[in-house]
């Protein structure tokens, strides 16, 4: 079984902020059709299965997101947990995929790690970066503009295809294709 955790913050104020990239994906990859909702309160979040794949959008906010990520390990117990979430030091567009390492500031891989460790595959989607003097939080719970929401609906479903990629193969290959270093213009 694998688990993809898709990261955002439940709320409809909420929807269409750059925090919220995690939860978009899921969305993205459910278009694919097939999924059964899973409907239990102990997981604190949104979870759908589809053979031995696993959906789950945290319901629990961003800085408690490891709350619903152990919930369901622990019940289900996947050989992969791979995270999606939001990276301001990222160009918009900009794609990476990485096995372990520091949460780099994210409050939701930090809650992640402290409950289940960081021995798991993170797919990170930039959201552009901040300004040197902007507050970071104030910038993730920003919503995207006009331009920046048009960039994204054409990354979403390459990142998809990305992921879908990533559950038969291994990370390394997945990030030699799929890797954007550099938002295109």
């Amino acid at each position: 079984m694998i688990l993809i955790a898709g990261l955002g913050n439940p709320a409809q104020k909420y929807a269409d902020t750059r925090h919220n990239v995690g939860f978009m994906l899921i969305d993205e990859i459910l278009k694919t059709g097939g999924f059964s909702e899973l409907g239990s309160s102990k997981f604190q979040g949104e979870l759908f299965k589809k053979g031995s794949l696993l959906l789950l959008k945290p319901q629990t906010f961003m800085n408690l997101s490891g709350n619903s990520v152990k919930a369901v390990n622990d019940f289900y117990k996947p050989e992969r947990i791979i995270i999606v979430h939001d990276d301001i030091d990222l160009d918009l567009g900009a794609v990476k995929f990485k096995k372990g390492g520091s949460s780099g500031g994210h409050n939701g891989i930090k809650s992640i790690d402290a409950l289940i460790g960081a021995d798991y595959e993170r797919v990170r989607i930039g959201v552009g970066k901040k300004q040197q003097d902007q507050d970071a939080a104030n910038f993730v719970l920003g919503n995207f503009s006009e331009s920046e929401r048009e960039k994204l609906g054409e990354i979403l479903p390459y990142v998809a295809r990305a992921v879908k990629e990533l559950i038969c193969s291994d990370i390394e290959q997945v990030a030699q294709k799929f890797t954007i270093k550099k938002a295109r213009v």
